[in-house]
């Protein structure tokens, strides 16, 4: 089976779920980009039959659609221009859902950039934009939407619990995936991730970090038009053992698992979902594995 049909072929399978987060209020960030993770995300939780979900970004252009469509799945939707790297933006977003709905249960710190620079082509003024827009945003959703998981006797919660997702990077993992910049702000998710599940130790509010590899997003389309405008289209994702390229859906799916409670024990992780791409270092194909 081409790469092609088998995305196609995944994107319906990953269309067909059933409910699973009976009467949980989600936050989603950097939800804005038709191709992106966080509308992916948002679809596929709301297949999973929450109560609500608020889809924010930084600009709507296009978070009233998505709003509208996941009302059409029978969830509560709304959108909000929402600065996932300010304090006082992300508190009154986090407050309005508890003042709302009386209660927290997802929040998936999805927001974030990239950058395709070399290390002396970076300054301090583009590595920090990158720490704040990458990692504090996450450190935000972890320090606020924690408070509000831990929060019980509204909104039909009787006890602390939640999931916190963010979203790094296999950049994060390891070099070779991207810039210093970019890859240190994914590194730093995930250490974020993994300090803060002790520190909410005893909680049951989990923190985990989800590691995309090659995806085609908003953010990467420049790469997947050049190369089919080389006709090349066919050799994106090679490196790895699936053979292809991923897509939003597959991340998505990811990020549903972790927010639901069947991700129970599941908890300060960073989970690559890159078709195997970060299992192995460099090797020639058909020798040494």
């Amino acid at each position: 089976m081409a790469p092609t049909d088998r995305v196609a072929q995944l994107a319906a399978h990953l269309a067909a779920v059933g409910p699973s987060m009976k009467d949980k209020v989600c936050i989603i960030t950097g939800a804005d980009s038709l191709l992106g993770i966080g509308r992916a995300s948002a679809l596929a939780l709301a297949r999973r039959g929450p109560k609500a979900i608020y889809v924010t970004d930084l600009y709507n252009n296009h978070l009233d659609d998505l709003a509208k469509e996941v009302r059409s799945l029978g969830v509560e939707c709304i959108a909000k221009e929402v600065d996932a790297a300010s304090e006082a933006t992300v508190k009154a977003l986090v407050q309005e859902a508890m003042d709302t709905y009386g209660r927290l249960d997802v929040f998936f710190a999805n927001a974030g950039v990239a950058s395709g620079t070399l290390l002396h082509a970076e300054d301090e003024e583009s590595f920090m934009t990158m720490m704040k827009i990458n990692a504090l945003s996450a450190f935000l959703a972890i320090k606020y939407g924690s408070l509000a998981m831990k929060e019980t006797g509204k909104g039909g919660k009787e006890a602390s619990g939640g999931s916190i997702i963010c979203t790094a990077s296999v950049a994060g993992i390891r070099s070779g995936a991207g810039s210093p910049e970019y890859s240190a702000s994914k590194a730093a998710v995930i250490n974020l991730c993994q300090t803060s599940s002790f520190q909410l130790a005893g909680t049951d509010i989990r923190v985990n970090a989800v590691c995309p590899g090659l995806i085609e997003t908003g953010m990467t389309k420049m790469t997947f038009d050049y190369a089919r405008e080389r006709g090349s289209s066919h050799k994106i994702g090679q490196l790895n053992p699936t053979r292809r390229y991923g897509i939003a859906a597959e991340i998505a799916s990811m990020v549903a698992f972790l927010a639901s409670d069947e991700a129970s024990y599941v908890n300060g992780q960073f989970i690559a979902v890159d078709g195997g791409l970060s299992a192995s270092h460099p090797v020639v194909p058909g020798k040494f594995h």
